[in-house]
């Protein structure tokens, strides 16, 4: 079974509707401070829950209360940019898909904010209590929907579904005097994102740029909810009245229909799996940073890394990289390239690979134990074993500790596991 999610949005959609409705869910306040402490803000705000009521019906409010530090006040008065608050969030060592969910959003509500004044999205300046106010509720809504374990899709973001968006009406008063709402960010991003949108005929702020970023990012798609089983029903509540119940509802179930899309095994054969491959040319990067990438990307889940020597544009010598890694961690290794080099653009496709069946089975040699990886095709009673190979660490170590080259450590590891496996191996083999 796969889980899935699904935002109900009468009344709109704020960043704080989404922490009332995942800790709704179960999701631990506690948590999410605790979380959130990692990205050095913690003396800025104070995280709280309660029950309210809105309209009779009773919902859960976080409050994110913003403490008022002179000294603060004084350094922060400039506000933050996107890169400040990515790095922010990359030194917060969060969870992997909380790490790139959160990213994601905020590059999302910069290249909007940017689009709006006409400035690159490097350069939006999020106002000193906003940022913390948003820092707060995207961070802590990709931390959120981590911890409720929400599926996958082949793009590495949850599969997230979220009813159209009311426009609102009515002005708000902002940092530039009144504005028209929906407010200029709010309007981009659905332009940018092609969402469905009614009016419900209240005239307030029902989509605040936050809970704008957040669904047009993380939402797999708009509309009426997939085909699921409820589980669970998250209630968020707004902070003002609003002639209908101020709540968000954020359903959580499962779904069997759903599965065929988003799988990594596709239906026909059980050893095509889907992978995603990223890459990007390079020609301005010290070489002993390539070396670091890999590391760095190994670590984060990518399948394979590699380079490949390519002649780019002004005659420069560049290299191509390219990562494997299934469609999960996607967001994970980009957060890494965009990090740790230069690029500025890194392309991605998602391709099928057939893959063997494969187990590691241990033998023992005189020297001591060493792995052997085992590939197969086909079924019991007629697989036929493909491939047969000892780690190569495991015969290193050995061949360094035993001062005996490297291939005789690999020789005798492959005969004693043919010694012992004579009997199921295939006469075609």
């Amino acid at each position: 079974m796969i889980k899935v999610a699904y935002l109900q949005c009468p009344t709109g959609i704020a960043g704080d509707m989404c922490l009332g409705a995942l800790v709704s869910l179960g999701v631990p306040v506690e948590y999410l401070s605790e979380k959130l402490d990692k990205l050095g803000i913690a003396p800025e705000y104070k995280l709280r829950a309660e029950l309210v009521q809105r309209n009779g019906q009773q919902a859960t409010k976080v409050h994110v209360d913003l403490v008022h530090h002179h000294h603060h006040e004084h350094s922060h008065h400039h506000g933050r940019h996107l890169p400040e608050i990515e790095k922010i969030i990359f030194q917060a060592e969060l969870p992997p898909q909380a790490e790139a969910w959160s990213l994601a959003v905020f590059r999302q509500l910069a290249v909007a904010e940017g689009a709006v004044h006409g400035i690159a999205p490097e350069k939006v300046h999020f106002h000193e209590v906003g940022a913390v106010d948003a820092i707060v509720d995207i961070v802590g809504t990709c931390l959120g929907l981590d911890w409720l374990g929400i599926s996958s899709n082949h793009q590495g973001l949850p599969l997230l579904y979220c009813s159209a968006l009311p426009t609102g009406g009515g002005t708000v008063r902002a940092a530039h005097g009144q504005m028209a709402v929906p407010v200029p960010a709010v309007l981009k991003l659905w332009e940018m994102r092609g969402c469905p949108v009614y009016s419900n005929g209240i005239d307030r702020e029902l989509v605040t740029p936050t809970g704008a970023a957040i669904a047009t990012t993380l939402a797999t798609e708009f509309g009426s909810p997939p085909p699921m089983t409820i589980k669970q029903v998250g209630l968020g509540a707004g902070t003002i009245n609003l002639p209908i119940p101020n709540i968000l509802r954020l359903w959580l179930g499962e779904s069997a229909s759903l599965q065929s899309d988003f799988s990594n095994f596709s239906d026909t054969s059980p050893n095509l799996e889907n992978i995603t491959v990223l890459e990007t040319q390079i020609d301005d990067l010290n070489p002993q940073a390539i070396g670091y990438v890999f590391e760095a990307l190994f670590a984060v889940g990518a399948l394979d890394v590699f380079t490949q020597p390519i002649g780019m544009k002004k005659s420069r010598p560049g290299i191509l990289l390219t990562v494997i890694c299934h469609p999960e961690q996607l967001l994970a290794c980009e957060a890494v390239l965009f990090r740790e080099t230069t690029t500025l653009g890194i392309r991605r496709t998602t391709q099928q690979r057939a893959i063997l069946q494969r187990e590691i089975q241990p033998v023992e040699i005189a020297y001591g134990k060493v792995r052997i990886k085992v590939a197969w095709q086909g079924q019991a009673p007629d697989k036929c074993i493909a491939n047969v190979q000892p780690e190569y660490e495991d015969c290193a170590e050995l061949a360094r500790n035993h001062n005996i080259p490297w291939r005789e450590v690999q020789r005798l590891a492959l005969q004693r596991w043919y010694l012992e496996h004579q009997q199921n191996i295939n006469t075609n083999y």
